[in-house]
């Protein structure tokens, strides 16, 4: 199972937002085939056919939990998350 797709289960699982790594949660966005544009510390992460713009800032290493959050309902409402079950 590649690390893209281990961080995809915990982010849908939704039971560790506080313990998602923030580089984890950006190469998820990309392999998910979101655009990333970085001002500062700010990663804007924009897709063709997905109306929300998500905003990401780390903490320290992590990503906020409150992001993480932000993350799975996009991922769920646009159903980006493929053949999997979680």
């Amino acid at each position: 199972m590649a690390r893209s797709e281990k961080t995809l289960i915990r982010v849908l699982r939704g039971s560790s937002d506080a313990n998602i790594a923030f580089a984890e949660l950006c190469g998820l966005l990309r392999n998910l085939g979101f655009d990333e544009r970085v001002r500062g510390d700010h990663h804007i992460f924009s897709k063709a056919g997905v109306a929300e713009i998500l905003n990401l800032q780390p903490e320290r290493a992590q990503a906020k939990p409150y992001q993480v959050k932000q993350v799975r309902n996009v991922i769920l409402r646009y159903q980006l998350a493929g053949d999997s079950d979680e």
